[in-house]
Order: C-alpha cells, then sequence, then structure tokens
C-alpha cells in the first residue's frame, strides 16, 4: 500500500446519493471526471476485471464466443433499423471530418446481425452465440448514484442466433441458466421478474434485478407462487368482461366545484348515488415526445382511487417519452376537472387505459363540461380506448394474478436482461442461411445483456456496513489483507507472511505504510477485502489475529499456523 496508487477519503463526496457511490469514492475505487462518468482506479478495476472475468467463465461455459466491436459506429445500420431516429436525445452522434454521421453504441445489435450475415450462409452454421464486453454510451438525461447510472458504462452483451423457435427457446434458457450462475458467484441478491422489451422489441422478455432499496426498479412478487414482474409489465387480476349493452343508460349530473376525485365522490353520495374512488374513472392529460420532436397528446385512463404509474406507461410507449401537461387554454375540447374519455376519439386524441378498466365496465367520469359528470359512462358502449397499458401503480397486497395470495413490492438494480428478439433485426438486414431444404430461412435471434460496471454498484449496495465495504470473495480486489503495525518485527514478519501468502498463489493486498493502527484498520474496513490478518500486540506471544470482514469475528493464531490458516479460509 506504500506504493499503491489509492488515497481513501474520511468524507463523504458531496453528490453521493447511495451508499455504493459514497463508499466506492470514499474507499479509492472510483472518481468522477463527470455527470455519469468515472475513472477506475486500481483497486476499482480489479474488481471490474473480476466481475468481468466471472461474465466471461459462465458465457463461455455455454459455448458462447467472445468479439469486440467498435464504440465509434456508423449512422447507415441504425438509420436501417430505425434506431438513429427512435433513440432520440439517448444517443451520443458526432461527425468527422467529412461530414459523415457516427455514434457512440448505447447497443450493438446491428453489428452482430450484420458480422453474422457476412460470416454464415448455411444452417450448419447455427445455432451460434457471440458476445462481447465492451463500454456503451447512453445520454442519459439525469445521471445519477454514481455508476449505477452514468453516461458511460461497461456492458456484456449476447446474441443468439437460430434456425427456428424451438432453436431459440433453448439458447434462451442457456443463458437464463447462465446469468443464474453468473449472479450467485458473485454473491448478489437477485430476483428473476418478467419485463417489457422497451426498445429491442420481441416476445419473452425478464430482468434479474439485484434486490436493493435505493434501486430504480419498483417489481412485484408473490411469496406463495412464482410469480414475479417489473411493474411495467406486472398484470393484475381484474373483473371478468361484460356486456356493455346491459348496462344503464349514460346520464350526466350537475356536480359543481368537483375538480378533484375526493370532491367528486362527497357530491355523488351527496346526491343519492353511494360511490367511492374506485368507481370513478381518472383520466389524466400528458404529452407525447416522438424522437422526430413531433409531440402530441396522451390521455390515461385508470380507476379513480389509483395514481399513474409515469414509469411504466413510458416503457409501454417507447420510444416516445412522456411530458407533462397543463396547456388547456389551447385544447377547449378538454374541459380540466371534467374531461370523459367520451369524446377523446372525435378528438383524435391516443387513449390508454389500466387494465382495470374492463369492456362492459361502467364508470363516473367528467362530462366534458364544466362542473358535469357523467354515471354510466360504459367502456365498449360510450368510448373506445386506443391500448391497454398497466397505468395504475401496484398496491403492496393486492391480489397476485396467478394464486390470489397478496403481492410484495420491493424495489431492485436492473443488472442483467433477456429477450427473446425474434427476427426483428435479422428482417432489418436480410440475414438468412441456407436451410436443410436448400432453401433460404429467416435466422431468429435473442438478446443478452448484463451490465457489468453497474453490478459492481450493486454488489457494493448489497454488501456493506456502517465501516464500508464487504466484497463477496469472488470479486473482492485481494484475497487477504495484511496489515502490520506496531514496533519491532511487527513490519518484517508482516510482509514474510504476505510473501508466503502469495507463493501459495492468493492475492495479498500488504499494509506496510508508517501509519497509525487507526488508520490502518479503518482504511481495511473502508476497503472491504473479506479477510484480514493482523500483525499487532499479540505477536509478543508467538500470535497474530485472523479478522473476518463479513461476520466481524476473529480469533487468534499461532503465527507458525497463520499462512495455512488463511489459505484454508480463503479456499475453504
Amino acid at each position: 500500500m506504500s506504493t499503491l496508487f489509492l488515497r481513501t477519503l474520511r468524507e463523504d463526496p458531496a453528490d453521493a446519493e447511495v451508499p455504493s457511490h459514497r463508499l466506492l469514492v470514499r474507499a479509492g475505487y472510483v472518481r468522477r471526471v463527470a455527470p455519469g462518468i468515472y475513472s477506475w482506479l486500481p483497486l476499482g478495476l480489479k474488481v471490474l476485471n473480476n466481475v468481468a472475468t466471472v461474465v466471461r467463465e459462465e458465457m463461455d461455459a455455454i459455448g458462447a464466443q467472445e468479439v469486440q466491436f467498435p464504440a465509434l459506429l456508423p449512422r447507415e445500420p441504425y438509420e436501417t433499423t430505425g434506431r438513429w431516429t427512435e433513440y432520440g436525445e439517448g444517443l451520443f452522434r458526432l461527425k468527422d471530418r467529412k461530414g459523415g454521421d457516427y455514434l457512440l453504441g448505447p447497443t450493438h445489435e446491428e453489428m452482430f446481425t450484420l458480422m453474422v450475415k457476412g460470416e454464415c450462409s448455411s444452417y450448419k452454421d447455427l445455432p451460434l452465440s457471440l458476445y462481447q464486453i465492451q463500454t456503451k454510451y447512453r445520454d442519459e438525461a439525469r445521471p445519477r448514484a454514481g455508476i449505477l447510472r452514468g453516461r458511460e458504462f461497461l456492458m456484456k452483451d449476447s446474441y443468439s442466433f437460430d434456425l427456428t423457435d424451438e432453436g431459440l427457446a433453448a439458447s434462451y434458457q442457456a443463458h437464463r441458466d447462465a446469468y443464474v450462475r453468473i449472479f450467485e458467484r458473485l454473491g448478489l441478491e437477485y430476483k428473476i421478474v418478467s419485463a417489457v422489451s422497451g426498445a429491442m422489441g420481441g416476445s419473452a422478455s425478464e430482468e434479474f434485478l439485484g434486490v436493493a432499496p435505493t434501486g430504480e426498479d419498483t417489481y412485484v412478487s408473490c411469496a406463495s407462487c412464482d410469480y414475479a414482474a417489473n411493474v411495467e409489465a406486472a398484470t393484475v387480476r381484474v373483473p371478468d368482461d361484460a356486456d356493455p349493452d346491459a348496462a344503464a343508460p349514460l346520464e350526466v349530473l350537475d356536480t359543481p366545484d368537483t375538480p378533484t376525485i375526493d370532491t367528486l365522490v362527497t357530491v355523488m353520495n351527496d346526491l343519492g348515488h353511494p360511490i367511492t374512488a374506485a368507481d370513478t374513472l381518472k383520466n389524466v392529460v400528458l404529452q407525447l415526445k416522438q424522437p422526430t420532436g413531433e409531440r402530441s397528446l396522451l390521455v390515461i385512463g385508470v380507476p379513480g382511487d389509483r395514481e399513474v404509474d409515469l414509469k411504466a406507461v413510458e416503457a409501454n410507449v417507447f420510444p416516445a417519452e412522456l411530458e407533462p401537461f397543463d396547456d388547456f387554454a389551447k385544447h377547449p375540447g378538454l374541459v380540466k376537472g371534467y374531461l370523459g374519455p367520451q369524446v377523446l376519439k372525435d378528438l383524435k386524441i391516443t387513449y390508454l387505459v389500466d387494465p382495470r378498466v374492463t369492456q362492459g365496465s361502467a364508470w363516473v367520469t367528467g362530462a366534458n363540461e364544466p362542473g358535469r359528470h357523467a354515471v354510466n359512462v360504459v367502456m365498449g358502449r360510450d368510448f373506445e380506448p386506443d391500448g391497454v397499458v398497466p397505468a395504475a401503480e401496484v398496491r403492496e397486497g393486492e391480489g397476485c394474478p396467478v394464486c390470489g395470495s397478496p403481492l410484495s413490492i420491493d424495489r431492485g438494480i436492473e443488472i442483467g436482461h433477456v429477450f427473446q428478439l425474434g427476427r426483428k433485426f435479422a428482417d432489418a438486414f436480410g440475414l438468412d442461411v441456407l436451410g436443410p431444404e436448400g432453401k433460404p430461412v429467416r435466422v431468429t435471434m435473442g438478446s443478452y445483456g448484463i451490465g457489468v460496471s453497474r453490478a459492481v454498484a450493486a454488489i457494493a449496495e448489497q454488501s456493506h456496513d456502517d465501516k464500508g465495504l464487504v466484497w463477496p470473495r469472488s470479486v473482492a480486489p485481494a484475497d487477504v489483507h495484511v496489515v502490520g503495525v506496531g514496533k519491532g518485527d511487527h513490519k518484517p514478519v508482516a510482509e514474510r507472511l504476505a510473501a508466503e501468502l502469495e507463493a501459495q498463489g492468493l492475492r495479498v493486498l500488504l499494509d506496510d505504510r508508517k501509519a497509525s493502527p487507526g488508520v490502518a484498520f479503518k482504511d481495511a474496513e473502508l476497503i472491504g477485502i473479506p479477510t484480514t490478518l493482523v500483525i499487532g500486540k499479540s505477536l509478543e506471544d508467538g500470535e497474530v489475529e485472523l479478522r473476518d470482514r463479513r461476520s466481524g469475528e476473529s480469533r487468534k493464531l499461532a503465527l507458525d499456523d497463520a499462512v495455512a490458516a488463511v489459505v484454508a479460509e480463503v479456499r475453504g
């Protein structure tokens, strides 16, 4: 440590929001360069490389082969798939000296597809899985939480190429199983949840979420069955559809001074129509911004006792982005506080409803006149939505859609995502091979990503205490931290033990600085190597101390037994 490029900090960085950001900076693993952009110092790079090694080993084990693409990419392939436009402001775009358009790669589906198209011509070349571990770039609007949400990050992306849908299912399962092994080896507590495909398209889609209260993703899960889903993809138990024509006729009532759900419920009960907020239909006006910059209105309908989950809606209207709306003066057909869906089709405004708004269901909602609401407004008779999306916030204890047991709501960090892409990119580039019948067959693809740098942060979020980081052994920057404190033979003995441990194949961090015991021990706790060997006061009695950073336990060892004991613990 006397020559290690390392400086630990006693104070938290001013912009730190989450434990991983705070501790990775304080322990000298990363340093901020700009918002969402970080440098890796020697200890941090060791951890990052250790995570990448685990990923490589498990990808190689399923027969995937590693390739490497450039980060600087031409515009044309992304024009072909439409993603030059779809990614909108999320792309880093640049021009070369000749005026040619380029981007910094946010993901590489186009490149993988073109590579396989150029190299594979027969069904005998398939199945095939390729992967890379490479830096990606996305111009995040709100980079935050250190390396958890950055504008430059390290990612493993892999792609499977198969002749049939059955082959794709087998490749998907192989990758999914590999991900289970990867995250278990990394010591991560994780949950596999159903997800939306977003920018990727495709059918089957699952996320691996590292369980953490600081995570940006919210998911629901059931303790009684295996149901789990990101809230953006969560399904809910809903009433059966009913016959719209069997409902009572629509009736408009005077409901002055009722611009909110609470005031509406009070007035309706006073008028002899006993209802709760769950009987009302809340219609929230938003603005859709397309990647081209074009804007249009969107109205979301949810039961009045629920709030709109904007993140879930945005995930389901990608590549458009949601923006707030309050300019009712420019849209006289939309009556603020009294808006109902009955007029939206005539106004050519897109209307999406939550699954709880079912065919034949009757609602109390706005009558599109100031101070008036309508009762018995029936879906399928009085209005038709343009689509159904999980738009309402899910509640703790809500019934599981599979077994009916109460759902729990937790937060997590997305560390992996697997998709059955299908033929979206193969269609875009005409990726065909000659099939066994001698005719061209369109290839089907899967896409599988792991956030390698994000996994470092996710591990730090789960593996720390009030003293510092507590790395799982599989990713720690060293196997053992040797600390010699005191006068006399302490440091020579520490150096000798460190050399003997290295000779046994262990990775050793030796604190040979002229630091006080307090500083040395605080740094050892902050840096978080799982095993610490202390050569201190007990050396006078022929003993050393072995500390377990994870459990906090320590024990005395005879000096002559120290090396064997440490080797046994590390390899245990």
